[in-house]
This record gives structure tokens, C-alpha cells and sequence, in this order.
């Protein structure tokens, strides 16, 4: 074998076809484009829903459903999965469990947006875990074994998105039903922001809207949804509301 035997495999290089070269080619003339006609030009070859200036059909179905642009994103983890990895020695039921002792442990692979426990199988250990969202079946399951589900707001920068509340406009304010007096009220103790209020436990909160006067279980109940549903992602339900939103944003650019 010397240098100038070697070559490439046979097929292993294709010659490049020159079109427009000559009727002997058989590349020419039209250069295999065809004969006339709109999509024997160049540019247009793409318009592939095109139906001669008709209505396309695509417009012509109707449509349904709607699908929420840059929607949060959450990995879900039942708890009978946290068993088999507690059993297998991944996890230490010792220790609290969050999305980053999951991962290190091989149960999921990425956080995306927060964690997610629902509540198919068994769990027999005592866990305490850190979830953006509990499905009321694992709450009841986990608190049963003895443990304890902390819920985690999701933050705005994980949720993404033009809706996403950042630090500037994270107020309690937001939520239909809190007006000014209450809004100093709630400040005075300590919580101005969505996510402070989300994050505290259930007997804190009762003890805060029991201090405030508040004492129908719904109208407290509805203020934790609401500023759920915005730390999520979503806009206030009160056209008041949104306005101070815009304001604030245009404030904050």
C-alpha cells in the first residue's frame, strides 16, 4: 500500500449535479425544474398551504382549546417512587427532601419550574419534603406516616414569561378582596409580598387573618389561591389590579 493507492471508499464521495449546463446533461434547459409555472421560480417553492387565493383549509376548521404561552413547568413525583428510593438507599428520610436531594439521587432529572407530589403508591417513612404543589391525597398520605409537606413559591424567574411577577411587583395588594387598610395591616406584620404569604403555615396564617378580623375560612382559603395562581404565572382577576400591575411595570422598566 503506498500513499497514492489511497482513495475513498466507492459511493463515499457524490459528485455534485450542475443543472442549467446543456440538454446533454440532462440537467439543462429548465434545469429539472419543469416548464413554467409559479413553482418552477425560485421563493415560492415554501408556501405549502396555499390554495390558488381560496380560503386555506386550515383557516377554514375551527378551533378550540387554548394553550397558555410560557406556562410553568413542573416535574411530578408520586410518593410511592420516594419509597423505592428511600428503600434502596438513595434517599435519607432523615434528612428534608427538596428537588435538588432528588436529583442527586436519580428519582428525576431536572427540576424544570418545581416539584410536584401526587399520591399514587404507598409510603410507610417519615419525610419532610419541599414541594412547589401536593396533591391533597400525598399531603394526607405523608402527613399520616408522621412528615410534613412545605410548599415553595415558585419563583418569577424560573416561570418565565411576560406574566411572571418579579420582587418589584410581588404585592399583597394584588389579590382581589386585599384593599390598602388591610394590605398595612398585613405589612405591619411582616408580609408585603405573594410568596411571604403562601409560605406560611396554615396555623401562622390563621393566627394572622384571626389578628386581622377575618374570619370567614373561603375568603381566607380564596386570597392563599389567588396568590398562588399569580406566583404561577397568571394575571390578577380584578381589572383594578391589573391596572396597578401595568403601572407598576411601566415604573419598573
Amino acid at each position: 500500500m503506498k500513499l497514492n493507492q489511497l482513495a475513498d471508499n466507492k459511493g463515499a464521495r457524490k459528485i455534485r449535479t450542475r443543472v442549467g449546463r446543456g440538454i446533454g446533461s440532462g440537467k439543462g434547459k429548465t434545469g429539472g425544474r419543469g416548464v413554467k409555472g409559479q413553482k418552477s421560480r425560485s421563493g415560492v417553492s415554501g408556501i405549502r398551504a396555499f390554495e390558488g387565493g381560496q380560503m386555506p383549509l386550515y383557516m377554514r376548521l375551527p378551533k378550540r382549546g387554548f394553550n397558555k404561552p410560557n406556562r410553568s413547568k413542573f416535574v411530578e413525583v408520586n410518593i410511592g417512587r420516594l419509597q423505592q428510593a428511600i428503600d434502596a438507599g438513595k434517599l435519607d428520610a432523615k434528612n428534608p427532601i427538596t428537588a435538588e436531594t432528588l436529583i442527586a439521587a436519580g428519582v428525576i432529572r431536572r427540576a424544570h419550574d418545581g416539584l410536584r407530589v401526587l399520591g399514587t403508591g404507598d409510603l410507610s417513612a417519615k419525610i419532610s419534603i419541599e414541594a412547589a404543589h401536593a396533591s391533597a391525597g400525598a399531603k394526607a398520605v405523608i402527613e399520616k406516616a408522621g412528615g410534613t409537606v412545605t410548599i415553595v413559591a415558585v419563583s418569577a424567574s424560573s416561570s418565565g414569561g411576560d406574566n411572571a411577577f418579579s420582587d418589584d411587583i410581588d404585592l399583597i395588594v394584588l389579590i382581589d378582596g386585599i384593599g390598602p387598610k388591610t394590605e398595612k395591616a398585613l405589612e405591619a406584620e411582616g408580609i408585603s409580598k405573594l410568596t411571604q404569604l403562601v409560605a406560611l403555615s396554615e396555623d401562622k396564617r390563621a393566627a394572622l387573618f384571626d389578628s386581622l378580623g377575618v374570619s370567614a375560612q373561603a375568603e381566607k382559603e380564596e386570597w392563599v389561591v389567588q396568590a398562588q395562581e399569580m406566583i404561577d404565572g397568571g394575571e390578577p382577576r380584578s381589572k383594578v389590579d391589573q391596572k396597578l400591575v401595568a403601572k407598576i411595570r411601566k415604573q419598573a422598566k
